[in-house]
């Protein structure tokens, strides 16, 4: 958890890549539907370009398809961007106990909102993996070429100042009461993201060890 420009995406590579967990970003599937023009696809992206969220209906279907593979059941698994108000964490929930998971630990990278405004105006984003860079704090080797699949970097459309304040809005409204819900559960744990992003993984790993 976290808002907007956190640090999310970032952090969530390096615990796949050292816990080799599953990596389940509703993000990533929904930017595969809209760059494969699908109707779920066009339809999520109306609501993403003006920094609104996806309707919970699509959003939860997705996310208990993607739960029910073998892979999840195998290795356990890490969400990404889900989930992001209290009705869909209550639809978790019920998704965790039809499929006989329980939920572990909730992360929430803390960082304050003026570090988030220079960090979502340098974002690139990969075309075809999704991996994320950053103009200063994360450099591809080569630029606007992803160092992992080296495909085009772009910027999202929503990756401006006036949507981020947007976003942000939603975030305060619908997210952020999510902490109290996993708080209540005693499964917060607060992360300092307003740091080198080595360092704030070393404190997410720590917590996750």
């Amino acid at each position: 958890m976290g808002p907007p420009g956190a640090g999310k995406g970032t952090q969530a590579e390096k615990i796949v890549d050292t816990f080799k967990v599953c990596h389940i970003s509703t993000g990533d599937m929904f930017r595969e539907a809209i760059k494969a023009q699908t109707e779920m696809g066009k339809l999520a992206s109306s609501f993403i370009d003006k920094g609104q969220l996806v309707p919970d209906s699509v959003t939860v279907g997705i996310v208990k398809e993607r739960l029910g593979k073998a892979d999840c059941k195998e290795q356990g698994f890490l969400l990404d961007g889900f989930p992001r108000n209290l009705e869909q964490a209550r639809a978790l929930d019920q998704i965790l106990e039809d499929l006989d998971y329980q939920l572990t630990g909730v992360i929430n990278i803390v960082v304050d909102k003026d570090a988030l405004a220079k960090r979502i105006v340098g974002r690139q984003i990969c075309k075809s993996c999704g991996a994320s860079y950053h103009v200063v704090l994360k450099k591809p080797l080569k630029e606007g070429i992803c160092d992992r699949c080296g495909s085009p970097l772009y910027v999202r459309p929503d990756d401006t100042i006036e949507v981020l304040s947007s976003r942000l809005n939603v975030y305060e409204e619908q997210t952020a009461p999510l902490l109290d819900f996993y708080n209540q559960k005693g499964l917060v744990k607060d992360i300092d993201g307003d740091q080198d992003l080595d360092n704030v993984f070393a404190q997410i790993k720590e917590y996750l060890d």
